[in-house]
């Protein structure tokens, strides 16, 4: 593909297109985000150019991150009606004229790319590539009909000069959006003596998820998870805490960190599954809880998958701070898994009057948004967007009420058989997920 005229070489490893039109020509607009409604990409071995139809200009600016290697590019709050699934490999655009997407196969410089908001007030793309490349340019153009086109070029590079750019956007890559504070209940209120739950949906904004046929994990957890939270909300024996209300990116160790500064009594994440078309008869709901070392090889590759959000994402993941050897410490993570052990039998037992179960339902590997010492957790898998009877039933709202039903009822049998009334402030050594360090020991044996 022949370079544009306009090309001016290395922007570095951040660069900015700053066209944005003036508040007095379009106040009417101001409040409304901008829309892109189509995506086009040409993609060669040595360049690639990925372009959006916007319904106005837009600042954007992006830098390169490695391992995996990506480029991101950040942008004020845009409303993205595009099929999620049209940056995938083999994806085939569906529909015609605005929403249809003109894509070549991502064989060259660009193997995938996800896009979506990333904040409340910010969106992002993210393109994965097939080898170290540079920012040629990134503008916003004039488009057809009065509208704008945001345009990103990319040349390939060699490695050395791929990772001196890298390492100049480490600060930026690590910026994670601002996650508010938990509310917590007021003192003397009716809810402060209540145990809190943990409602997480999965991945959110940029990051999809697994994607089939029209089917978004993002979505489908989302719609659980706010079914689940206000049943249990009803019960008025919990206070619930939601990780995200909205369409937007969380990070895992955001996640983890709400649950452990709101005093959880229990962490609940939601998700759904795809595997690849030879495992199609796959099916059912999984429970998973943290463990070192995997119970088996599907529970491995699970947890390695949905530990990739943050890389999705554009986010430097964190690294997951050394576990101190104390004794008080180890106690306190023992209790933790076996209560969370606990909680994940008494899941699958009500789950299975309900939905289907996957045929080894009690999994467990080291997932990173259950790294919680203190905070009793689980992963719940509600099934495979890649079955027929999973994915009919992941979007039938009479299934999500039953199963939902169902969990409120292992929730409330939980705590029934833990004796946990209510959960406590966290030491400064954890001590303890609200139970007793009896109640915990009974737990595990």
């Amino acid at each position: 593909m022949a370079p544009r005229a306009e090309a001016k070489g290395l922007v570095g490893s951040r660069a900015l297109a700053a066209v944005q039109p003036k508040p007095e020509t379009q106040p009417q607009t101001a409040a409304i985000p901008p829309a892109a409604d189509a995506a086009h990409l040409e993609d060669g071995t040595d360049r690639a150019t990925l372009t959006f139809d916007l319904t106005r200009p837009v600042q954007a600016s992006a830098f390169v991150m490695a391992k995996p290697n990506r480029v991101v590019v950040d942008l004020p709050d845009v409303n993205f009606t595009i099929d999620p699934e049209i940056g995938m490999p083999g994806h085939k655009a569906v529909g015609h004229g605005r929403h249809a997407a003109h894509q070549a196969a991502m064989s060259g410089l660009i193997s995938s790319y996800r896009f979506g908001l990333f904040a409340s007030d910010k969106s992002r793309i993210v393109i994965n590539l097939s080898g170290p490349a540079k920012i040629v340019r990134i503008a916003a153009e004039p488009g057809e009909a009065g509208k704008s086109r945001l345009v990103i070029e990319l040349a390939k590079t060699d490695r050395a000069a791929f990772q001196a750019a890298a390492s100049k956007a480490v600060l930026l890559a690590m910026a994670e959006p601002a996650v508010p504070a938990p509310e917590m209940p007021a003192k003397g209120s009716a809810e402060a003596n209540l145990p809190i739950i943990i409602i997480d949906p999965g991945h959110g904004g940029v990051d999809s998820g697994a994607m089939a046929d029209g089917l978004v994990e993002k979505d489908i957890v989302f719609d659980f998870a706010k079914e689940l939270a206000a049943k249990l909300r009803a019960t008025g024996h919990y206070k619930i805490i939601m990780t995200r209300d909205s369409d937007v990116y969380i990070p895992l160790s955001e996640r983890v960190k709400i649950a452990r500064e709101s005093h959880a009594a229990l962490f609940i994440s939601v998700h759904a599954d795809k595997l690849t078309s030879d495992t199609q008869a796959v099916s059912g709901a999984t429970v998973y809880t943290r463990a070192d070392r995997a119970t088996d090889a599907d529970a491995a590759r699970t947890a390695e998958k949905e530990n990739q959000s943050d890389a999705t994402a554009g986010v430097e993941g964190k690294e997951e701070p050394t576990e101190v050897s104390d004794i008080l410490f180890d106690l306190t993570r023992r209790e933790t898994r076996a209560y969370s052990h606990v909680f994940a039998r008494t899941l699958v037992n009500y789950w299975k009057i309900a939905g289907r179960l996957n045929k080894n339902p009690e999994r467990a590997a080291g997932f990173r948004v259950l790294a919680a010492p203190d905070v009793p957790s689980v992963l719940l898998e509600l099934g495979y967007l890649s079955n027929s009877h999973d994915a009919k039933s992941l979007v039938s709202p009479g299934w999500r009420d039953a199963t939902t039903d169902k969990v409120v009822a292992a929730v409330d049998a939980f705590f029934a058989s833990t004796g946990t009334k209510s959960a406590g402030p966290i030491p400064t050594l954890p001590g303890g997920p609200g139970a007793s360090k009896a109640d915990a020991a009974t737990a595990a044996r």
